[in-house]
């Protein structure tokens, strides 16, 4: 989409696609778990909150939406700070935002303290940590990209089996201020994460000269600071469908998670039974993403992953309208093992595909914009499925709303993808004049040999500069043209 931006690190530097790329992969799968699973994990805690500050189910709910928009809305934020100081500081700094928030919220004395610490302080730390560490991973992986975004994908489903046990173990013991207060702490391996994210460095050579070495940092450097927030992206047609796509996608996405539970209940099924639904689901998805990583980095599959993309899409929403025509708790458990395998699709091919679009060096401020877009979908998308149900009282229609929403942005990106975005043929380079060194050697080569042989006075063709810039031109076009046979090709000779 636009042209496929070649995956060369700052300055040049090749992602090494292993190496220490694999500590990058472990941080990326640890800071993508707590960024998606921490604000549903919370919710174990709404029922004391509510029974503490006297509110409503509604307000507590708005903790996790302030997380969430925290989260995709400072995505420009993020990308300024990276683009200007780099991922490592920038995560080491979100560790301790994140941490520090949930510390602060375990000593609230209202609703709104909460809504600030846990939702303001901590929903920041965590998008400072987000963003950061996928810039990291497509810089430390080109080859083996799709593997490595499916693996990092990994850590929501793994997250959410992890922390939402452990919320209410913490909940049982210690009440919500202690199990607040821990897991505050086990924040702090946020900063463990972010000091994984060594930057890419050239590698040195043998014999460099200190002024060599100080302008190539230079060179390396001058990228980073060149804009803090490139708005480029904006003029490349595949960004544009992707973005608007996206915003369509998040609109119906999120949707049935956060209905499921209630919509067993609804059917008459208990409390652990419904419970257990979220716990299938995310079972399955642990699976479906590294594994639609590893299809969708398969050489014939790779070049149309975006419409691998779209597939998963069409998948999900398909998945949920005929979820939405379930009649028992079996046939619920189905729809959450077909929508576990297309929501892991989704979400290991989401980045993988804008970085394919922009590329290594736009990729930061690409994803911070995308997030922005994306924040304000997820702020409309639930609550509106939410005045559907109160409208309708009836889950179906909440269901068959978010397949749709779905399924048509799958159907914005296929059909504008191949309609709007041609593929970039390889064209041969024009018929330039050739380098002042390359043309005086070649030159010089020709009259030495034209002067044995040529008696004096006389005037050899080849000391022209005209048949020495044909010459090379020629060379230079037959070097660039598609290899069909190895055939020499020679220039004519003048004598």
């Amino acid at each position: 989409m636009g042209g496929v931006t070649p995956d060369s690190g700052p300055g040049g530097v090749k992602a090494p696609d292993g190496g220490w790329g694999w500590a990058v992969l472990f941080g990326c799968f640890v800071i993508t778990g707590f960024s998606y699973a921490f604000p549903k994990a919370v919710s174990v805690f709404f029922k004391e909150l509510i029974l503490e500050f006297h509110v409503g189910y509604s307000d507590t709910a708005w903790i996790s939406s302030i997380l969430l928009a925290m989260l995709y809305g400072t995505g420009p934020i993020c990308s300024i700070l990276v683009n200007r100081y780099g991922c490592r500081p920038v995560m080491m700094v979100g560790g301790i935002f994140a941490s520090a928030g949930m510390i602060m919220a375990s000593f609230a004395t209202s609703i709104a303290h909460i809504y600030l610490t846990t939702g303001v302080i901590t929903g920041l730390g965590l998008a400072l940590n987000f963003q950061p560490a996928l810039i990291m991973l497509n810089r430390y992986f080109s080859e083996k990209r799709p593997l490595a975004n499916g693996l990092a994908a990994a850590g929501s489903p793994v997250a959410l089996c992890c922390l939402s046990p452990l919320g209410q173990k913490l909940n049982y013991h210690y009440g919500w201020r202690g199990g607040f207060l821990v897991l505050g702490g086990l924040l702090l391996n946020c900063c463990v994460c972010g000091a994984l994210m060594r930057p890419l460095t050239p590698p040195k050579k043998k014999g460099q000269d200190q002024e060599q070495s100080l302008e190539e940092k230079k060179q390396v450097d001058a990228p980073a600071k060149a804009k803090l927030l490139d708005f480029s992206v904006f003029k490349d047609r595949g960004f544009l469908i992707y973005t608007v796509a996206a915003a369509i996608m998040v609109l119906g996405l999120f949707v049935p998670p956060v209905f499921l539970v209630s919509y067993a209940r609804h059917m008459g099924t208990d409390d652990a039974s419904s419970a257990l639904l979220l716990s299938i689901l995310g079972f399955i998805d642990i699976f479906a993403r590294p594994t639609c990583g590893v299809i969708a980095g398969l050489r014939w599959v790779r070049p149309h992953c975006v419409y691998l993309f779209s597939f998963a899409m069409i998948f999900n929403g398909t998945t949920d309208i005929l979820g939405s025509f379930a009649k028992d708790y079996n046939e619920l458990i189905v729809f959450c093992i077909f929508f576990g395998i297309s929501y892991g699709m989704v979400g290991a091919l989401q980045f993988e595909v804008l970085m394919t679009i922009v590329g290594t060096e736009k990729f930061s401020s690409a994803i911070g914009l995308v997030l922005l877009v994306e924040a304000m979908a997820v702020l409309v998308g639930p609550p509106s499925a939410g005045r559907l149900l109160d409208f309708t009282h009836n889950y179906q229609y909440v269901f068959m709303l978010a397949g749709c929403e779905v399924v048509l942005a799958a159907l914005v990106l296929a059909v504008c993808s191949f309609l709007f975005i041609k593929k970039k043929e390889p064209e041969l380079p024009p018929l330039m004049e050739p380098p002042p060194e390359e043309m005086q050697a070649l030159k010089e080569e020709r009259e030495q040999g034209a002067g044995t042989s040529a008696p004096s006075g006389s005037t050899s063709p080849a000391s022209s500069p005209a048949p020495v810039a044909e010459a090379i031109t020629t060379k230079v076009a037959v070097e660039k043209e598609p290899k069909k046979e190895e055939k020499k090709v020679e220039p004519e000779s003048s004598l």
